[in-house]
């Protein structure tokens, strides 16, 4: 009895986990030009999250917006998303490229990575997916 108690649990840990990393913003993986390449392919603009790692606000969002399921729901429709540590890797090029100075640093692209959309700072749930909005109306 005790096997199937443990299995049960096991499965509904798994079933947790699994659960979890569907709610909230999915962030492509890859490099820059292959998310360019992806928002091309699927027609969809970029959302890019500019941000450094010692940054609380930044950690913030990651922590506390980023997973709300209602985020996930409006930005995972609308964009290809993005987030980029602008002081490693292909960041500083691209922190270069777009002239971001201050941490976080979203920005909306279009498949060709023009800019139509920034904002900075962090935002509570309501107000980030109203931004996400106002960018959108961007690309129409």
């Amino acid at each position: 009895m005790k096997k199937y108690f443990f299995l049960f649990a096991a499965l509904l840990f798994s079933m947790g986990v699994i659960a979890q990393e569907t709610t909230g913003i999915q962030f492509f993986k890859g490099s820059w030009e292959e998310v360019l390449k992806e928002s091309q392919q699927k027609s969809k603009p970029i959302f890019l999250d500019a941000y450094a790692a010692w940054c609380g606000p930044c950690r913030w969002m990651d922590n506390n917006v980023f997973p709300q399921p209602e985020v996930g729901e409006y930005y995972n429709a609308n964009f290809i998303n993005y987030k980029l540590d602008m002081e490693k890797g292909e960041g500083p090029k691209v922190a270069q490229m777009y002239r971001v100075t201050a941490y976080p640093t979203f920005l909306y692209l279009d498949h060709e990575g023009n800019v139509k959309y920034r904002i900075m700072g962090g935002r509570m749930t309501e107000d980030f997916i109203k931004e996400g909005k106002n960018a959108v109306t961007q690309f129409q």
